[in-house]
């Protein structure tokens, strides 16, 4: 599958958000985002004025990239985000948060969610005791994520878990057991517990219903 390979820092400036995509660099100020508080290239520093259609697009495009989905698959959750009761734009943000992927970042075994994908996709992470290695695998609330042994003693992992209580610790819905590293999905997020995600999800709301 076709996806964006190239330096991170470039969307988050391109973006002018903090998306969380170089992990300790996020959290210790380093990052290209705090040097360079512009878009990248030559034009950079000119100032431009979105038209709406530029400002939804723009908050479409900043959930894809901060949870690393593409289009089509985006799309997707959007159609099902919609035959969901309740507000659409936070059942969509729901949706995205239950990925796989999303919750070992939010459980802090991974610095950032590029990371996460790459532990479930190199079979190290098991729900429920049984292996799962799709990225996209729907975690469902009372579900418990743990690593296996093997992954349970990388230094990536060991940074990761001290790297999160700098960020902030977890969310209130992941509940956490530090001695046997597992982590169980409470409950779906509500909007407020996501106050770290810098989207205003209405936005794409309005660009699907154009």
């Amino acid at each position: 599958m076709a996806r964006y390979r190239g330096p991170v820092c470039r969307l988050e400036r391109r973006l002018g958000k903090n998306l969380q995509l170089k992990g300790e660099r996020s959290v210790n100020g380093k990052s290209a985002l705090e040097k360079r508080n512009f878009p990248p290239g030559q034009h950079g520093q000119a100032r431009v004025k979105l038209s709406t259609y530029g400002i939804q697009l723009r908050e479409k495009q900043t959930a894809k990239i901060i949870y690393g989905v593409l289009e089509r698959q985006f799309r997707r959750y959007y159609a099902t985000a919609t035959r969901y009761k309740g507000v659409t734009g936070t059942v969509l943000l729901q949706l995205l948060e239950s990925r796989l992927d999303n919750i070992v970042f939010r459980a802090g075994f991974a610095s950032t969610r590029a990371q996460a994908r790459q532990l479930v996709g190199h079979g190290h992470v098991l729900v429920n005791g049984k292996k799962v290695n799709i990225p996209s695998y729907r975690v469902k609330p009372g579900d418990s994520i743990t690593l296996n042994e093997k992954a349970k003693n990388l230094k990536l992992v060991a940074e990761s878990l001290a790297l999160l209580e700098r960020r902030g610790g977890r969310k209130p819905f992941i509940e956490f057991n530090q001695e046997t590293l597992t982590a169980r999905f409470l409950q779906l997020p509500s909007r407020e517990d996501l106050d770290d995600i810098p989207v205003k999800e209405q936005y794409i709301i309005e660009l699907y219903s154009r």
